[in-house]
């Protein structure tokens, strides 16, 4: 499984831990920065990681800053980025089950134990969207791009 991986400065630490973590599941991650614990803004690696994964429909994101909810406002703005800001592995479940989620965004100053980001990784990583009665609601919301919102 091909997967984008950034994070700002405050989700610099469990952006390694996750990256270590799905390598050694043979995953092919990217890591598209931070690459220090130096301040960077977090709407530009949001950016990176929503392009490469739009550019590479079957790939996925995982984004990591402070409390998870800035990566997936700004990973949101991209056209055909479904990114949900997860804090337990059931949120990450029905992310992707339900709402065919293709970016997790994980908050480092949230969670506060790398044990549990791992498990919500795998769930997302592991879990397949049911489609169904599912898809005309995500079909909606990406029509809700193409109306300029």
């Amino acid at each position: 499984m091909l997967i984008y991986i950034g994070s700002d400065h405050a989700g610099y630490n469990f952006k390694g831990v996750l990256k270590d973590h799905m390598e050694a599941q043979s995953h092919e991650v990217i890591d598209l920065g931070a690459f220090s614990e130096d301040s960077v803004d977090y709407p530009d690696i949001a950016r990176e990681v929503a392009e490469k994964v739009y550019e590479n429909h079957a790939s996925f994101g995982i984004l990591v800053c402070g409390t998870g909810t800035g990566m997936s406002i700004a990973a949101n703005k991209h056209i055909g980025i479904r990114a949900a800001s997860c804090t337990s592995e059931i949120m990450a479940q029905y992310a992707r089950t339900h709402n065919n989620a293709n970016v997790l965004c994980i908050g480092e100053r949230i969670l506060e134990n790398e044990e549990d980001a791992k498990k919500i990784v795998d769930v997302f990583l592991g879990s397949e969207f049911e489609g169904g009665r599912h898809q005309d609601r995500v079909d909606k919301m990406m029509a809700m791009e193409k109306e300029g919102r």
